[in-house]
């Protein structure tokens, strides 16, 4: 899905006076690996590829470090309540902007989900994003989650393209 950080328009359907977004840091790390399991949970119905056990998805420490990568963190209290981060990657060459924002390890624990947390999350990426020149995300949904697309859809972001896959059969040859 694609949004224009350019075209993005606020909204303040949820009052959230109680929550706030924060770059994440070293010490966030205890809870930045249980949102992780939290959305590979939430991704395996929709992912038979997936290993069976514990994986992990992030390499989160260079998520925290590295200069083109912005994680933030959103809490209540002391709380960490949902995770996000923009990514800047160079475009293909044939495409109008030069360089986007790819957006990856969205989540929300369930029971702040439909609270406008995410939103939250977005706009703190997006300001860090137009400062360094960028006018497009990026990111990857599953075809069959069903309200994480709506959600996306409601904050401004669009369908593009559809990626496929196919299992082969081993006795081929």
């Amino acid at each position: 899905m694609v949004l224009n950080p350019h075209r993005y328009k606020a909204h303040n359907a949820y009052p959230m006076e109680n929550i706030t977004v924060r770059t994440a840091t070293l010490n966030d790390m205890e809870a930045l690996l249980i949102c992780e399991q939290g959305v590979i949970s939430a991704e395996r119905p929709f992912d038979p590829t997936l290993k069976d056990g514990h994986i992990n998805y992030y390499d989160i420490v260079e998520m925290i470090t590295a200069p083109h990568i912005e994680l933030v963190v959103a809490q209540s209290g002391d709380e960490i309540i949902g995770t996000g981060y923009a990514r800047i990657e160079d475009a293909k060459i044939y495409l109008r902007h030069p360089k986007h924002a790819y957006l990856g390890f969205m989540y929300v624990k369930p029971e702040y989900r439909g609270r406008g947390v995410n939103k939250l999350v977005i706009d703190k990426l997006q300001q860090w994003s137009v400062v360094r020149g960028i006018t497009e995300f990026r990111l990857e949904v599953y075809y069959d989650n069903l309200p994480a697309i709506k959600a996306y859809e409601k904050l401004g972001f669009s369908k593009l393209m559809i990626k496929m896959r196919m299992d082969l059969p081993g006795d081929i040859l």
